[in-house]
């Protein structure tokens, strides 16, 4: 795996003090989790990072102000135990002492929360789109809607994993590395475009989440939440929903296809009804001409 510097990102968040007291390396992940992996991914988008960058902070933070109370912890039940000879203080209130352990964590909350609320906001920002899809929950799939290119349509749970799971055997990662992960019609998305997401749901409340893409977002019966990415890399990328939606909810995967931009218009071009009219087309003739070329079908015999 390879190194990158937290040093730099902590720098930028207001935190650069308290980056200089930690290791500079941590350690980038996949977009899809491996074994044993023990950080959250870095993801394939800016906001993916931003959430990244976020947890690395927050991490960190937590890691040096652990050190500092139980190491602070640990040295005062050694110094000054009872087998030495220690007297405990009596005492019932320490002003200066109660304004320091109030007055810093605030100071670390504020310091924390400016970066961290610059990026929520940047996450929720979906002006300059160059697209916009629709995405709609139902009991158990997606719909996705291309809006102003006629283009929908649905996607499940592929026909494999669904095999699979309702014959009982047991799925195994040399047989079915992406079992319950596949679906039959992945949302294909181009790279290096800001896209719009429209989210909504027609029956119950789902969430659309893949982890790549660095955020998820509940669908909601009579609402529409926004949210917006920008894909960095080629890929598949994996998900499900999130939020408890029935008896299939485990059974609701996500996947989403980035190409390039040359790509994602022929692709989209082949979807749209004049493109799928047209490709039919020959097909019909075909079997036309076949008909009036095949020899007409003998009579049976009738008796006199």
């Amino acid at each position: 795996m390879k190194q990158s510097s937290v040093c730099g990102r902590l720098c930028n968040s207001g935190l650069a003090l308290v980056a200089l007291a930690l290791p500079t390396a941590a350690w980038a992940q996949a977009a899809d989790p491996q074994r044993w992996q023990l950080n959250m991914g870095k993801g394939v988008t800016h906001t993916a990072r931003m959430a990244w960058d976020a947890h690395m902070v927050a991490l960190w933070v937590c890691v040096v102000i652990g050190v500092l109370v139980f190491g602070a912890m640990g040295y005062a039940i050694f110094k000054f135990r009872k087998s030495k000879g220690a007297v405990p203080a009596q005492f019932s209130h320490n002003t200066k002492a109660e304004v320091v352990w109030t007055v810093i964590p605030i100071i670390i909350l504020v310091v924390m929360s400016w970066p961290a609320t610059a990026k929520l906001i940047a996450m929720y920002d979906t002006r300059d789109s160059e697209m916009t899809v629709k995405i709609t929950g139902y009991q158990w799939m997606w719909k996705y809607e291309y809006l102003g290119e006629n283009v929908a349509f649905t996607s499940r749970l592929d026909r494999n994993s669904d095999q699979v799971r309702q014959s009982g055997a047991v799925p195994t990662m040399a047989s079915d590395p992406h079992y319950l992960l596949d679906v039959d019609n992945p949302l294909v998305l181009p790279v290096d475009t800001k896209v719009r997401f429209v989210i909504t749901s027609d029956d119950v409340v789902h969430a659309w989440w893949v982890p790549a893409l660095g955020w998820k977002q509940d669908a909601v019966p009579g609402f529409v939440n926004e949210r917006w990415t920008n894909i960095e890399q080629e890929g598949i990328y994996r998900g499900q929903c999130a939020e408890l939606c029935g008896k299939d909810h485990g059974f609701m995967p996500i996947v989403v296809k980035a190409v390039s931009k040359e790509a994602f218009k022929s692709w989209l071009a082949s979807r749209k009804p004049a493109a799928a009219e047209e490709a039919a087309e020959p097909a019909v003739e075909e079997a036309a001409q076949d008909a009036a070329d095949a020899p007409p079908a003998e009579q049976p015999a009738t008796g006199a």
